[in-house]
């Protein structure tokens, strides 16, 4: 009985705002004012006349007076409803709104309404409870059981009003279960405030600024109003509590909206369906979330779908991702993160985007610690495929496939575009380098354009790197070659004497008889050892690490030249040796960070975070505008690093060298295309997969063909206009001489 109080009747609707947080002179509706935007008098008085009518349509008011419209107003469209407080109507007409097939006259019938806006010709029907909310023009609100603010909303942002005790502050605890890296969710976070927030932990001055410009960005007064935003259609939801929604949102059939910010426009609608349940969150602008979903303490990004009770809890969710009947919780996900099946996990990690989890993958156990204070790292393009279990800490470089099975020991795998497998039978760990370029370029490529097509964001607010190959994976795969070298040379092969097929003794071996640019490998160096992989002392080796070597700086090569054509096709009036100037200087970029999906040279970063320290910068919008602004100098950041990356495999003099690179990219182009088409075309001619079917015909009608497949299809108009590409660029270094 203690948490009910009894107040008197006549304050209903009344002191929203305690006595003792109202600023001097301000009475209670001073931010409600400040939110709605109207002057006062486009607001009026009831007539005589009008309350009659509202009387005899079974209306109550407990202040007439308090009882604002506009004009036009209809008093015959409220029936049957109740009112307390200052309430202000905007136009109301006898017409009709449409949401798809559902179709309702615009008034009020059936509800009660305190101290609240409502817009021109909204349509609010059966709500058993509207307070202290601000509701935009031709908005549908229908069976509402309760939808009500309260004086100190923070509507999902992780501050504290004034007068509360800190420990009522929703903190977010990304990539850590133990919550050595929570960060606070705010309305406008990116995946890059995220990371900024929470990676640079020893950086505290840092930390301690992004926690006070969040606090002086959306904390202080209480008194907000909820809003729903113009055009939205809420119906059919039990308890909405200290929600704000952006204009076009659709929400139906929730079961609960609590502490939440729903950000929605009519270029980006969200939505939100059946039995879904959201406290202490963010949802992104254009996101999908349905199906009895739960999501707790958590910022999704635009563009973002949470299907079929998928599970988001203390994590946040980057841009154009959609996650399905899983549970994720601690984690800090870049964009383009795939993730469908009921029974896959995630904990505990920083996954750098364009990743998919297999079903039955179990992404964080921490069975091998006395504390949950474990994580996971990985890279780009991160695909740990069927049942894969993998334990704290471990370290992923990009695109790293993981095969099927359980990973008994922590893993360090360092060596991008790799295959990891776990091979019970002789116990010890493989790795194959540069598996994806050697192997799978249809999954790498489709990746890619997968990424592209699938960027549905209107506001663009950072540039997300796509393309499987850029400074940041280039660098990986330097790293990389270098620890190679270590193991070959350990293992008795020197890294010079492995070229290509020129020098190819007779014989073959199968791999070097299907593809014969590369030189023949002998059986007993298919394998070398390669200690530190994991963290154990059982074997680990790396698979056929002399044609990776070649794969690995033939990818290098590809990545040069094509980021420098791309630079200098998108200037056509810079002459190469302009070009040269520009990109010389300072050397290789060795470190580059992943921003939230934004590849950026880490001195850039670097600086960003010391403008903060020492308070150059002072809040989101300006942090936001760097981010514009890396985007702004990245052609040239990775052009001059292509360069640099170039002249490491081997010098090119002048405008005719790189004409020279240029012919080898058109080459290496076709070989990637054809290479796309072989690797799906072993789908279809693998015998097994024509089991299920009667016949030839019948496959080729349900499966389709290789030839038929619409990204090979792409994939072969793409080489056609970058061999025009190609060969305009070099007429262009002929004509410079």
């Amino acid at each position: 009985m203690k948490d009910i109080s009894i107040l008197p009747s006549d304050r209903y609707g009344y002191d929203f705002i305690p006595r003792e947080y109202l600023p001097p002179g301000k009475d209670e509706y001073w931010r409600r004012n400040e939110q709605a935007g109207r002057p006062p008098d486009s607001w009026r008085h009831l007539e005589s006349r009008e309350i009659e009518t509202l009387v005899k349509n079974d209306n109550f008011c407990s202040d007439w007076d308090r009882f604002l419209v506009s004009d036009p107003f209809d008093p015959g469209l409220i029936r049957n409803s109740a009112f307390y407080g200052l309430i202000r109507l905007g136009a109301l007409r006898d017409v009709l709104l449409r949401h798809h097939d559902f179709l309702i006259p615009a008034g009020i019938r059936n509800s009660t309404i305190i101290s609240s806006d409502i817009g021109n010709d909204a349509a609010i029907q059966d709500c058993a409870y509207i307070s202290h909310y601000i509701i935009g023009e031709r908005v549908i609100l229908s069976r509402i059981d309760e939808l009500q603010v309260t004086n100190h909303a923070k509507f999902g942002n992780g501050v504290v009003m004034e007068g509360e005790e800190e420990d009522v502050r929703i903190w977010i605890d990304v990539m850590n279960e133990a919550g050595g890296r929570s960060i606070l969710p705010f309305r406008d976070m990116l995946p890059a405030d995220a990371f900024l927030w929470a990676a640079y932990r020893d950086d505290r001055e840092l930390v301690r600024r992004l926690t006070e410009i969040t606090q002086d960005e959306y904390g202080g007064r209480r008194g907000s109003y909820g809003t729903i935003g113009s055009g939205s259609v809420i119906k059919s939801c039990k308890i909405i509590k200290d929600m704000a929604a952006g204009n076009a949102a659709y929400i139906k059939g929730a079961s609960k909206l609590k502490n939440l910010t729903v950000l929605s426009s009519e270029d980006e609608p969200t939505q939100i369906g059946e039995g879904v349940e959201l406290v202490n969150g963010v949802v992104g602008y254009g996101s999908h979330i349905f199906y009895g979903s739960k999501a707790v303490r958590f910022v999704m990004g635009r563009n973002c779908n949470l299907k079929y009770g998928a599970r988001l809890i203390h994590s946040v969710l980057g841009d154009n991702s959609t996650v399905s009947c899983c549970e994720i919780l601690n984690n800090l996900i870049f964009p383009f993160h795939e993730q469908h099946h009921n029974n896959s996990f995630l904990i505990a990690s920083l996954i750098g985007g364009m990743s998919n989890m297999a079903a039955g993958a179990t992404i964080g156990s921490n069975h091998n610690s006395r504390a949950n204070d474990g994580e996971i790292r990985a890279g780009r393009g991160f695909w740990p495929g069927l049942s894969v279990t993998l334990k704290h800490p471990s370290r992923f470089a990009s695109y790293v496939l993981i095969a099927k099975g359980s990973y008994p020991y922590e893993l360090n795998i360092t060596l991008p575009f790799s295959l990891v497998n776990n091979n019970a039978r002789k116990d010890r760990l493989e790795v194959m380098p540069a598996y994806f370029w050697m192997y799978n370029l249809y999954a790498l490529e489709r990746n890619s354009w997968k990424a592209f097509n699938r960027d549905k964001r209107k506001v663009r607010l950072q540039q997300i790197e796509m393309d499987y190959l850029a400074p940041d994976t280039a660098e990986e795969i330097l790293s990389a070659l270098e620890q190679m070298e270590v193991w070959m040379k350990a293992a008795g092969i020197d890294p010079a004497d492995v070229k290509p097929a020129d020098t190819k003794a007779p014989g073959g071996n199968g791999d070097a008889d299907e593809d014969p640019e590369y030189a023949y490998i002998p059986r007993s160096d298919e394998e070398i050892p390669a200690p530190g992989l994991e963290r154990h002392k059982r074997g680990a080796v790396l698979l056929k690490p002399r044609r990776a070597y070649l794969a690995y700086r033939e990818m290098l090569r590809f990545y040069a030249v094509k980021t420098i054509a791309a630079y200098l096709e998108a200037r056509p009036e810079l002459l190469f040796g302009d070009f040269l100037k520009q990109a010389g200087g300072a050397g290789r970029v060795r470190e580059w960070v992943n921003l939230g999906g934004q590849v950026v040279p880490a001195f850039r970063v670097d600086r960003l975070r010391g403008e903060i320290r020492e308070k150059k910068i002072g809040g989101w919008p300006s942090v936001h505008r760097a981010y514009g602004e890396f985007a702004g100098h990245y052609p040239l950041d990775a052009a001059a690093h292509a360069w640099a990356v170039l002249n490491y495999l081997g010098a090119c003099e002048g405008a005719e060298g790189f004409r020279k690179e240029l012919a080898v990219l058109a080459e290496t182009r076709r070989k990637v295309a054809e290479q796309v088409y072989l690797s799906r075309a072993k789908d279809f001619h693998d015998p097994f997969r024509a089991v299920t079917y009667r016949n030839k015909e019948e496959m080729e009608e349900v499966a389709g063909g290789p030839e038929n497949n619409f990204f090979i299809k792409l994939s072969r108009e793409n080489l056609g206009r970058s061999e025009a590409a190609i060969r305009a660029l070099s007429e262009r270094l002929e004509r410079e001489g």
